[in-house]
């Protein structure tokens, strides 16, 4: 007897062909008058780091703590890598709990490792110091495992942040908002820029050059987005029509800005567009397995994708095998974009699907699903991380990388260790937790949630705050491999860059992928909504 298909009940798409038709605003000047004043602006901000040599250490770190969440760092990175060598060599003798907090945050981030007690400066004798409280709250979000005392103080300066309440002054105010939601080491950067570009110029600290640099470069690659989004719709539509697999979510918008979250910059459009691609792919794939295929159809479709040739078409039902093909040719129009010496990239992207089991992880999961089963939290997990797809796209997203993305970080990204395992461990747990608040429905497959509760006994409440505590110790894993994968340490933080669009993708224990309204906001003051010049 045949199993039976789920049925699709997914949202229609937010912004049907509106990208594909977009046609935005003239800016007051010319693109090309607003590219030469940013880069005379740029070689103004260049003279700033020529004259740290004659300011304090402290002034080093509030501008390059600007640049960042100003979204412009990436305009001087080799400047900033020197920057916070020497603030790292530099003797510690911060002064206030702001200070102190700053440089630990800052330098954790670059993949420096220091003591939070180091300085003696993390004590918690300051409470009515709001912008330390901030600053030392965002900062021992870069915890690893073992720093109780950072726990300590998330929750010490958390406690006082929220007693602060309305006493707060603008921008502080809202920083402090918006932090308490998401903390700034879990935000993906270019969600926070608008908000900061606003808030920036009633710092004490603003420098009008920074200030307006950064409202040109934002609006300048904001139609370099546009242009792209238009394309990549294009593509996008051409593949929904072409495989003609109606059940499956319609969110091309939605996947480009999950790419967009991990690589912003205008050098990684190759990058930005591959990653959206294999999203794109691996989402259809997902919902096939989830709510469309048979067991004997999800077997069929593992067997091809695990022979990766044409000669498997004929055993696919009907349905797929455009699919298929698409997936096949995906991945040589992939490869045929890639410079000769980057070419064997995409032999590890087809490892992903084949060595990393995705499809078997899928096979198993739509098995407990057809038999009714509800597995060992254990086993839930062993085999959930990994169909939570994001082990799979750390590799995706090496594809379009530079230099940087050598062998080494392609074997690293496979063995889905460390950072990358703990990038499926946040993806999965979060996306579980959302699901669970939406409401259970008959056709779901038990979560990870439904094992941890019928394997311990325990109560949903119970069950997801283990889950809350699995994304902290997650986390700490990201924040560990840091240090541990040094010399890989771009990468990593293109795997904490993707971890933290999970963040804000669930956050609140929503899905904002599946629900796509929840990102519409977003959406529009990235691509849509320019920074007033």
């Amino acid at each position: 007897m045949a199993t039976p298909q789920r049925v699709s009940s997914f949202e229609p798409s937010v912004w049907d062909d509106f990208f594909v038709q977009y046609e935005p605003e003239p800016f007051q000047i010319s693109e090309e008058c607003m590219k030469v004043k940013a880069d005379k602006l740029k070689d103004d901000v260049c003279m700033l780091f020529k004259t740290f040599n004659n300011g304090t250490v402290v002034d080093k770190m509030i501008l390059l703590d600007a640049l960042q969440r100003l979204g412009i760092d990436h305009l001087f990175q080799e400047q900033i890598n020197t920057a916070i060598k020497g603030i790292y060599e530099s003797e510690s003798n911060c002064c206030s709990l702001y200070e102190a907090a700053l440089r630990f945050r800052l330098l954790r981030e670059h993949g420096h490792w220091v003591s939070p007690g180091e300085d003696g400066s993390f004590n918690k004798n300051v409470t009515k110091e709001p912008m330390g409280l901030l600053c030392l709250y965002n900062a021992a979000y870069l915890s690893i495992h073992g720093e109780s005392e950072l726990d300590e103080a998330i929750s010490f300066a958390r406690h006082h942040l929220e007693s602060m309440g309305n006493s707060l002054n603008y921008p502080l105010s809202e920083q402090v908002k918006r932090n308490l939601e998401i903390p700034l080491p879990r935000i993906s950067k270019r969600l926070d820029v608008p908000y900061y570009i606003a808030e920036y110029k009633h710092e004490q600290e603003c420098n009008p050059l920074v200030l307006e640099l950064a409202k040109l470069e934002f609006n300048l690659l904001q139609r370099l987005h546009q242009s792209e989004l238009k394309a990549y719709c294009r593509w996008a539509n051409d593949l929904y029509e072409d495989v003609g697999l109606s059940y499956s979510r319609h969110r091309m918008v939605e996947c480009y800005f999950w790419s967009y979250n991990v690589y912003y910059e205008q050098h990684y459009g190759g990058a930005r567009i591959i990653l959206a691609k294999l999203i794109e792919l691996v989402c259809l794939l997902d919902d096939t397995f989830d709510i469309h295929a048979t067991l004997e159809e999800g077997r069929k479709l593992n067997e091809a994708i695990q022979r990766w040739d044409e000669s498997a078409i004929p055993i696919l039902p009907e349905y797929l095998k455009k699919y298929y093909i698409r997936l096949m040719d995906t991945y040589r129009e992939l490869e045929d974009e890639l410079k000769q010496d980057h070419k064997y990239r995409i032999v590890y992207c087809r490892k992903a699907v084949i060595y990393l089991s995705i499809l078997l992880y899928y096979q198993q999961e739509a098995e407990w699903f057809h038999n009714s089963y509800t597995p060992s939290f254990e086993d839930h997990v062993k085999c959930s991380v990994i169909s939570a797809a994001t082990p799979f796209l750390c590799i995706g997203l090496l594809v379009g990388m530079g230099e940087e993305a050598t062998k080494e970080a392609f074997e690293w990204a496979l063995g889905c260790t460390d950072a990358v395992k703990s990038c499926g461990e946040v993806t999965r747990f979060m996306d579980d937790m959302a699901a669970f608040k939406q409401g259970k429905v008959k056709m779901d497959v038990a979560s990870t949630i439904d094992s941890y509760i019928n394997q311990h006994h325990v109560t949903s409440e119970v069950a997801i705050a283990v889950m809350d505590n699995m994304v902290e110790d997650a986390w700490r894993t990201i924040n560990q491999t840091r240090f541990d994968r040094r010399a890989l340490l771009p990468l990593v933080n293109r795997v904490a860059g993707l971890t933290k669009n999970m963040t804000w993708l669930f956050h609140d224990k929503i899905d904002r992928y599946t629900f796509s309204r929840g990102n519409k906001d977003k959406i529009e003051q990235q691509f849509i909504e320019p920074i007033p010049l």
